[in-house]
Parts: C-alpha cells; structure tokens; sequence
C-alpha cells in the first residue's frame, strides 16, 4: 500500500497547538465518538477498487471485509465473509464457502455473486484500479480481461453503446456474448522517439480502437468496432471487446461458494483474500448511484463491521457499528471518529490534550522526549521509504547517474541524526525480515564511487548536469527534512544542483503517475508477506511503476517466479530481479519504516505488528482503565 507519509513540524509549534485548539472547538457540538483516531490525509476515495493508500485502506476496512480479515496481532488471515476454504490438490483452485449470516448493512445477505461481480469490476479496463495486478498476476485469464487483449478464437463480450451513464462502465450497456472468428487490424502506427509513455499509451489505444471484430451473432457474421470508419454501415459502433468474464477463473456456482482459479500456485494468495481492494462492493447500490455517489453517506451499503454515518470534508469520517455485522455482538466500539489532521505536529499535540486515543509518526524532533512512555509503541515494518526516479528525463536517463545519486547519499546519518525513530537505512528495496529471502544490496554510502560514476556519465564534478528537483507531498515537515538533507549530500558530494517542491496528496499522486517529476518521495507498505509485493511494482508498464523503466529480463524474472513452484527457486528468481532493479536504480531506497503509534494505555486489542494494521473492529476501551487514566491527570 502506498504510505503518503506525513507532513512534519521540525518542533512542536505554537502554531499546532493552536490548531488543534480549533479542531477542538469547531466541532463541539458533535457528540463525543467513543474512539477517535488521527487517520493522516484527506482521502482521495472510500472505494476499495480505486484507492491505494494506508488511510484508504483503514476505513474501507472497517466498512468492508473481504474473504478473510487479518488477525491484530499476527496478521495471519482468520475467517472473514468465508468461513473456511477448500485448496485443489495441485494448489490451483480456492474455494471460498461463505456464512450463511454475512449480511450487508441493508439486510440483504453477502453472496459468492457479489464478490465475483466486484472482481469484475475491479478488472475492468474502466475502472482504473491500480491494484488490478494484483489478480491479474495469479488469475486465469484476469490480465487478458483487464488489459482488452483478445485473440481470435476467444470468446468475448461486446458491450453496445447503451448505457445509462456513459462516463461509468457499471451498469454497462447491453452486452453480446461470442466467439472472435477474426480480427482486421490497421498498420501498427510508429511512435516517434522521445515519445511520452502517457502519450505512447494514448497512441497505441487510438490505433485498437479501430480494430474491427468479426463474429457470429444470431447466426449471422457481423463486424464490430470501438471506432469504425465513418459511412461504413456494415461495421457496428460499440463500446468495448472484452474476454468473456466467464473465461476467467473467478467463479461463483451457487451463492454460498466462491470459486478462484489460479495461473499457478500462488503462496501469498490466501493474504490476498484479507486485502481491502479486495473487498465486496454491493453492485445494486453502484449502479443505483454510480461513482462516487455510491460512497457517500445515506447511500453506501457496507458489509463490515461499521457503517459510514457521515463525512466532512477535512474533518472526519464518522462510523457507527452495524447491527447487521456477523460478528457484531464482538465489535466493542460503538462510534469511531477518523480525522483528517495532515499534521503530525498537530496530532500530536490533540493526542497530549486528550482529545483522541491514537496517532501514528510523531514529529522526529520529538521522538527522544517520548520513546519511554508507556503509550509509546514503535516497531519495524515491511515497508520502504524510497524515491522514484523518472528516467524518461534528462539527467535521469543515465544509469550511471542514478547509481551515483544513491552512493552519494548518507542513509546511516539521515536515520540517525534526522529520524531519530530507529529507521534503518536501506541497502535494498525488499525489506529485510521475509524468511528465506536475500536481498539485493543497492550499494553502500562511496563518494569516491559515487564521483566516478558520474564521472564515467560525463558530468565531473556535476558540469553540465541539468538541476534535479526532488518532489514530495506536503509542503514541510518530516519529508521536506529528508528532501534537503538528500539534497545536501548530492550538491556537496557531486556537484549537483537541486530543487524541492511540495504539493497536496492527490496532486502529488497524479504527478507521478503522469511522470511529471524528476525524483519523487514515496512510501509502500508491503501488501502480504511475499517479495513479490516489492518487486511486482516495477514491472514495464504496471499500474505502480510510474517511473518510464523497463526491463524485458526484470519482467521475465517476475513472471517466471509466479510460476515456480520450488519456494527456493522462486525466491532465487526474485533477488535475481532485484538485482537487476539495484544496478538500474529507477528507484532509490532510502530507509526502512518503523511503524511508531501513540495510544491511550485504555485501548485494547492494538498491537504493533510489520504491516501496521489495526483494524478497528478488534479494539475496545477499557471503561475502568479509562477513568483511572483521566483521574491521575486531575480531568473528570
């Protein structure tokens, strides 16, 4: 999952304490929640097919569960919508069986069909889902139906150009149902050099678009076309030609039997079961309201253990526990606030005043005045603090550029002397800590190599080499500290000019997925205990890459670890591939995270574990613990 980070004081200002002052006092007339939390960042969606980020992922999870759901404390998966699984001999076929009491906040019951319908829709070309990969790398046939890709002899289905709101795919037009008995193509456009890979993408979809479709409809051959050449009445107009979803190998037979059949044995899949994109969407309230209409309060039906009962906007999100959750009569908190505060600075300070029970990353600064307090909890996480490198720009072009910016840098004193939280520096991208696995080592801090490097890229001592702006999310803080710092090794140790810019989440979330950066600060938290959760970002032209690298052996390696079924030769496959990522450095690991949260010693059932995951529906408040708590500190 993608970690947006926070944006940090140096110290905790005045300024903060005044902030949280009128966080206090805007809303006091609310009635008090009986859990509030900082949940980081305005979020860009509640809708667990469209979003990535850590925040995203804590409040579609307390209102959607999946299949399974994470133990707290040792995140393996426990029974969540399905009660138990079935696994084939060869270790190719799930088969999910739901409970017979999953129900939907509306009183409807969960079915197997809801979650093959939400697969699909996940998938969906239109949707845009930037973790599609995830079932397209271990599902028959889910990449071909999300990537568009049919050949001759594929059954497909064709959707007309009907649908009740075309900006949404769902619900779709009227879809015909046939075979490809053949496919007429245009020539292959050519793509001038220094072409974009958004533009590249934009001309390559042009050129599908018009690819006319024969097949057999009502016994009588027809053609159909995305864009078919005007006055041609003989080729129909349609809206997509998709691989028939019953070609794929998510299946549900009856409605309490959920049926997925992989590529190959797939390891990590089962912790793919308890992932929030994941999640079931209740179709008959998407296609009643259409996205985003669908998430709003009023309207959004969930199947977890809370329902959404309001959302303000910088403020907080308001969820109550649902009467019709399976597992109700042990969910313990009753109404929990999740609030919108970007400022750890902030956070902290609304944290000390009493006013919420949980906060994650303190500012740095004051990481020494609060590592022995009992309410300080801090461990290391699978996850990366990294920056992706655009190698479709010039200086970052050059290999040999971006080995000499990852040498040059000093992660030992930037974890030390900056963060302070017992962050390691990371000599790899894949964390340390996954058994049996051996990372790739990036490199160790060398000016002397660093200079050479850029030497042998004919930049001595940086001459001629273009600035590099280093670009964050947030405009100060934590982020904008490693920035300089970063920045100062690479101006003192190569000669090298640098610029800092920061912007809000989702602006900074689109920059980099449109490439419009040099070097960018990014966070990701792995997905299931697996190298693949790492290594699978950087594959050409994957939804996470956001980089312009590619690496035909890379994605070779990638693909040949999903099929082999010898755990030390799988593994082998990844460093193998990580090794390649290491000595091409699209990306630049920086340190590994230490996940740091303050919780009230009253809140039980939180437990810090290598993903930070706390899912709300196993905390709870200890009444007596509680009021012993407020009368030490003389508060009623």
């Amino acid at each position: 999952m993608y970690r947006p980070g926070r944006t940090l004081f140096p110290y905790l200002a005045l300024a903060a304490v005044g902030l949280a002052l009128v966080w206090s006092t805007t809303f006091s007339t609310l009635p008090q929640a009986d859990f509030t939390f900082i949940n980081g960042t305005e979020l860009k969606s509640i809708d667990p097919a469209r979003v990535t980020g850590v925040p995203e992922g804590r409040i579609v999870g307390a209102l959607l569960e999946g299949l399974y759901r994470p133990d707290p404390k040792t995140l393996q998966p426990l029974p969540g919508m399905a009660v138990q699984h079935d696994l084939s001999s060869d270790r190719k076929t799930y088969t999910f069986h739901l409970r017979s009491n999953a129900l939907w906040s509306d009183g409807t019951r969960v079915t197997a069909e809801d979650f093959r319908w939400s697969w699909q829709r996940m998938l969906h070309p239109e949707t845009g889902s930037e973790y599609a990969s995830l079932l397209g790398e271990c599902v028959v046939g889910a990449d071909q139906y999300h990537r568009g890709a049919v050949k001759v002899g594929n059954r497909v289905e064709i959707e007309l150009e009907d649908r009740p709101n075309p900006a949404e795919p769902f619900p779709t037009g009227t879809i015909l149902r046939s075979k490809v008995l053949a496919i007429d193509k245009p020539p292959e456009p050519k793509i001038p050099k220094g072409t974009s890979e958004d533009d590249e993408d934009k001309i390559k979809d042009a050129w599908k678009a018009k690819w006319q479709y024969t097949v057999e409809i009502d016994g009588q051959r027809q053609k159909y076309c995305k864009q078919p050449p005007a006055g041609d009445a003989q080729i129909k107009k349609c809206r997509q030609v998709l691989l028939d979803f019953s070609e794929v190998g998510i299946k549900a037979p009856d409605p309490a039997t959920f049926e997925v059949t992989l590529l190959n044995p797939t390891p990590y899949f089962i912790y793919l079961a308890q992932f929030f994109p994941l999640c079931p969407v209740q179709r008959a309230c998407v296609e009643k309201y259409g996205y985003p209409n669908w998430t709003k309060a009023g309207n959004i039906v969930t199947n977890g253990a809370y329902r959404l009962e309001f959302r303000r906007f910088r403020d907080r999100i308001r969820m109550r526990k649902s009467s019709n959750y399976w597992d109700a009569e042990h969910v313990q908190i009753n109404v929990a606030d999740a609030l919108a505060v970007e400022s750890p600075a902030t956070g902290l300070n609304m944290y000390l005043d009493n006013q919420v029970e949980w906060t994650e990353a303190p500012p740095s600064a004051v990481i020494p005045e609060l590592e022995n307090r009992i309410d300080y909890l801090a461990k290391p996480s699978l996850a990366i603090y990294f920056y992706r490198m655009n190698v479709t720009q010039k200086p970052l072009d050059n290999m040999l550029v971006r080995r000499a910016l990852n040498l040059a840098v000093n992660k030992e004193s930037l974890c030390k002397n900056l963060l302070r939280a017992g962050q390691q520096p990371a000599l790899s991208f894949v964390p340390p800590g996954l058994p049996g696995y051996e990372p790739a080592s990036a490199g160790e801090y060398n000016i002397d190599k660093a200079q050479d490097l850029l030497r042998q890229a004919g930049f001595p001592g940086g001459q001629g080499l273009d600035r590099i702006e280093i670009l964050f999310n947030g405009d100060g803080g934590d982020h904008r500290d490693i920035a300089q710092k970063i920045g100062s090794d690479w101006e003192k140790n190569l000669g090298v000019r640098v610029g800092y810019k920061g912007i809000e989440w989702n602006s900074y979330l689109a920059a980099v997925r449109q490439l419009s950066y040099s070097v960018s600060r990014n966070g990701w938290t792995g997905d299931y205990p697996d190298p693949n959760t790492f290594l699978g970002l950087f594959v050409s032209n994957g939804e996470q890459n956001s980089t312009g690298w590619k690496n035909p052996r890379y994605d070779q390696l990638i693909a040949d670890a999903a099929r082999e079924v010898d755990a030390k030769k799988r593994l082998q496959m990844f460093h193998d591939a990580e090794r390649i990522l290491m000595d091409e450095m699209p990306v630049l690991p920086v340190y590994s995270y230490v996940s740091v949260n303050m919780v009230k010693p009253y809140v039980k059932g939180f437990y810090p574990n290598a993903q930070d995951l706390h899912p709300l529906r196993d905390l709870s408040i200890d009444a007596a613990e509680r009021r012993k708590y407020f009368q030490a500190k003389g508060t009623p």
